[in-house]
């Protein structure tokens, strides 16, 4: 177990602020975590659980314990002629288990190449991208109960997915930390390639259909519009694309016949708002050292020296254009610390 005091966190979230953990812990087994909970370190002030960051902001330093895991490792636990389930330790990178998959000629996560953060996160954020969310893969999540260090599984049906949300971060939120995530993994082809430009990149390319092939391209979409964090710090989408009621939709459409969408049922209706932010003249733009991405607007960016309060304050000025512009309000999907 790694315990350090006054710890950076520069290198453990991606906008690169330079804010500090009064206590920073990591483990690297369930038996380490168990242990850690029972010395009910955890009780005595604030902590929060990160993965490598990616989807957090902080406007300071944080005062009270910061945990990381370092449990790693994969497990195919079962497996037939069409299909393989592979159970993962929560502190693998994400992206390096969907490179794992790929090798492996398992298909399924290939669409979610190159988002960043841990295996953990996958099953607390619900990660999605390219018309795949990590809810369609998951079998099942491994927790352990904070306040008594008892393990709990979750089934898929139990963790109450929907679009970027899970059980975990609202009703059990801080009540239980994932351990190990298993994924179904089908082994015959099954491609998901018409949402967004997914198709047309592997046109352009005109390689033959390949999970490497549909990786490879994934990535460079995602390079093409999405600043390297290591360069520019960032936390990628920044604001959840709005669901919004289909008769809003096509009062929108009237307006805007032009304006991209994606059906999600018969009553509502998926506004991009990377779109939005753009048709309200924000991309490019910036306010003092907090900027909106020239290829991206759904990425807001550290320009050098930003603190938190720039960003959010950048954030919700975006956020008061698209209402008064459509009439739609969009929500981050960054957690503010």
């Amino acid at each position: 177990m790694n315990i350090q005091k006054d710890y950076s966190l520069k290198h453990h979230h991606t906008f690169g602020m330079d804010v500090k953990a009064a206590l920073f812990i990591e483990y690297a087994s369930v038996e380490e975590l168990q242990q850690l909970l029972s010395q009910k370190q955890l009780e005595e002030g604030r902590w929060l659980h990160i993965g490598g960051g990616s989807n957090l902001l902080f406007t300071g330093d944080y005062l009270g314990v910061i945990l990381h895991s370092a449990i790693k490792g994969y497990e195919v636990v079962e497996e037939d002629a069409d299909e393989v389930i592979v159970r993962v330790g929560a502190g693998e990178v994400w992206d390096d288990f969907v490179a794992y998959t790929v090798e492996k000629q398992w298909y399924g996560a290939e669409n979610l190449s190159l988002i960043p953060g841990e295996v953990g996160a996958s099953a607390v954020q619900n990660i999605g991208a390219y018309g795949v969310e990590a809810k369609d893969l998951i079998v099942e999540v491994e927790t352990l109960e904070v306040a008594t260090g008892k393990p709990r599984t979750f089934e898929n049906a139990a963790c109450q997915y929907a679009y970027r949300e899970s059980v975990f971060k609202h009703s059990l939120k801080g009540q239980y930390i994932v351990t190990h995530v298993s994924y179904r993994l089908k082994k015959k082809p099954c491609y998901h390639l018409d949402y967004g430009n997914v198709r047309a990149e592997l046109e352009k390319r005109k390689c033959e259909l390949t999970l490497k092939n549909v990786r490879e391209g994934i990535i460079s979409i995602r390079e093409d519009k999405l600043p390297d964090p290591k360069v520019q710090g960032n936390a990628g989408s920044f604001f959840m694309n709005p669901i919004i009621p289909r008769t809003q939709f096509e009062a929108l459409l009237n307006d805007y016949p032009l304006m991209p969408h994606y059906e999600v049922d018969a009553a509502r209706v998926k506004v991009p708002a990377a779109w939005m932010i753009d048709q309200c003249g924000w991309k490019g733009k910036h306010l003092g050292r907090a900027g909106v991405h020239d290829k991206q607007a759904l990425v807001l960016v550290n320009l050098g020296g930003s603190t938190g309060e720039e960003i959010i304050h950048l954030s919700e000025e975006i956020q008061k254009s698209v209402f008064e512009k459509f009439g739609v309000r969009i929500s981050p999907e960054v957690n503010f610390i």
